[in-house]
């Protein structure tokens, strides 16, 4: 990443991009991933630890659930045939670009493929790098895409201490669905500027979660930097149980590209 001709700023021995001047027409890549290489890059991306999260009780850096080829990265939800290692009856595959980079405002897009299986639920989404504002939920969470099941719909989500504890879900709406065959690669994407968020599907917007004026301040917590994370999720109270027989499930990730 060459960070030479833009703003900068170190928060808590971190760099971090700035730009709170933008323009949609005129947007410069400054950070990407291509997965050309044969491994996953250390220095931008993190497999995702196991975690006490509804998503993340499956995680694991285990090798199986990883593969790079062609220039896809594949992340894989499998079922655990090595129960003396580890308990788990699934294991699932999942990176994150936290202490490594994280970005606010400007424009993130992500190539990708997803394999559908009852219990299946891949995601693409972002977390604040710091806790300005106290623990979960007050950073807020943005999410790019969530697939369910079989689902021919995705979600994009905006959460925050507003939606989630206050639940304030429709002043703005929270979310919205959208059609989309994910049995293709689909470009799921978001523009961040500093009063509202912009998802896109395939450089189509489809859904905007504005700031807005006159209600509690936890409805804007996007004003700081978010790192992203990409994992093929399995389980958890909103997709239900997992159907072993449809297992291994697949989500194909071609590139990553921010832009500013």
């Amino acid at each position: 990443m060459n960070c030479k001709n833009s703003p900068t700023k170190i928060v808590n021995g971190y760099l971090y991009i700035q730009q709170d001047t933008l323009k949609g027409k005129d947007w410069k890549l400054i950070w990407l991933d291509n997965f050309d290489q044969t491994e996953i890059d250390s220095l931008k991306w993190t497999r995702i630890p196991r975690n006490n999260a509804d998503w993340g009780n499956y995680m694991t850096s285990n090798s199986k659930c990883y593969n790079i080829s062609n220039g896809i990265l594949s992340l894989k939800g499998i079922v655990n045939k090595d129960t003396l290692s580890d308990s788990r009856p699934y294991l699932t595959g999942g990176i994150y670009t936290k202490g490594k980079f994280a970005f606010q405002y400007g424009k993130i897009e992500i190539r990708a493929k997803l394999e559908s299986a009852q219990g299946a639920w891949p995601a693409i989404w972002m977390l604040s790098e710091n806790n300005k504002y106290g623990k979960y939920p007050r950073n807020g969470e943005i999410d790019i895409m969530e697939h369910l099941n079989y689902d021919s719909i995705i979600y994009q989500t905006t959460h925050s201490y507003y939606t989630l504890e206050l639940k304030q879900k429709d002043n703005p709406s929270y979310y919205k669905t959208t059609k989309a065959n994910t049995k293709k690669f689909n470009i799921y994407g978001l523009e961040w500027y500093p009063d509202k968020l912009v998802y896109t599907l395939n450089g189509e917007e489809t859904y905007t979660y504005p700031r807005i004026e006159n209600v509690d301040k936890s409805q804007w917590p996007f004003n700081q930097p978010f790192y992203i994370l990409i994992d093929q999720q399995l389980e958890g109270s909103w997709v239900g149980k997992v159907n072993s027989e449809d297992l291994p499930v697949n989500m194909m990730i071609d590139w990553v590209k921010v832009y500013q």
